[in-house]
């Protein structure tokens, strides 16, 4: 579960998402491989509790889960950490003052304000010097740049400390920019590449969610440079695959 020292090196890391809140749901797809897994709060029906048991099942397979949040919220942040999250994924983090906010949610005193207290994250109170440690070695905060204030700010975002990096949201970005869904628009192209260039030029892993799960989309963004890639949802996974499925099988009756 060596997510942070992978950013670190600007290594390929692959995750996607997860909204459906069955365990076994999460026990497949975290023994696929993927590297990361994301438990989709903000757009799905998931609860804190659904969380910390899929939490639970990640950690079984040795795979990291980052907590997509609702809000960038430190009482949310607390909450899903104690809950024992690799890290969260923070949504519309238009500014160096959101990055910071959310820094300082993840960690405790002295560096950060996050209040302490002993749940799942600290072993029910048994190792929470323990965790303290871990907690300073290997928390992941990704911010996610999804809207056009966000990629004018980009450069002051990706150089808070503790922010580990950043995934771009395509159809928030468009739709910030007028063009909901249009993710090829060239404006929207532009934007997308302002945010690669800068994560560059800064050393900060980042990347974009391929939300259909195309291979081929997925190279394309590994060959422009993204290093941290989320690749489809769980219901997207399943939707094209059973399609995919049936189509064939009706085609060769």
């Amino acid at each position: 579960m060596q997510l942070k020292s992978k950013l670190t090196r600007n290594a390929l890391t692959i995750g996607s998402w997860i909204t459906l809140g069955h365990p076994a749901i999460a026990e497949i797809m975290a023994a696929a491989g993927f590297d990361w897994l994301v438990l989709d709060m903000e757009h799905s029906v998931l609860e804190l509790s659904e969380v910390q048991m899929l939490i639970q099942v990640l950690d079984s397979q040795q795979c990291p889960a980052i907590v997509r949040l609702t809000s960038n919220h430190p009482d949310q942040i607390k909450r899903v950490m104690d809950a024992g999250a690799a890290g969260v994924m923070v949504p519309m983090v238009k500014t160096a003052a959101d990055a910071e906010a959310a820094v300082q949610a993840v960690y405790y005193p002295p560096r950060g304000r996050r209040g302490v207290g002993l749940a799942r994250a600290q072993g029910y109170g048994a190792r929470f010097q323990e965790y303290r440690h871990w907690l300073e070695d290997n928390a992941i905060i990704v911010a996610m740049i999804e809207h056009i204030d966000a990629v004018n700010a980009i450069d002051s975002i990706l150089s808070v400390p503790g922010i580990d990096a950043y995934i771009i949201g395509p159809y928030d970005l468009s739709g910030s920019m007028g063009r909901p869904g249009e993710l090829d628009y060239p404006d929207v192209q532009s934007a997308i590449e302002k945010v690669r260039e800068a994560g560059r030029r800064l050393g900060k892993p980042g990347g974009i969610h391929v939300v259909e799960p195309d291979p081929e989309m997925l190279r394309r963004n590994i060959d422009a440079g993204f290093n941290f890639l989320g690749y489809g949802l769980d219901i997207r996974i399943l939707d094209t695959l059973c399609r995919g499925h049936m189509q064939n099988i009706r085609a060769a009756l």
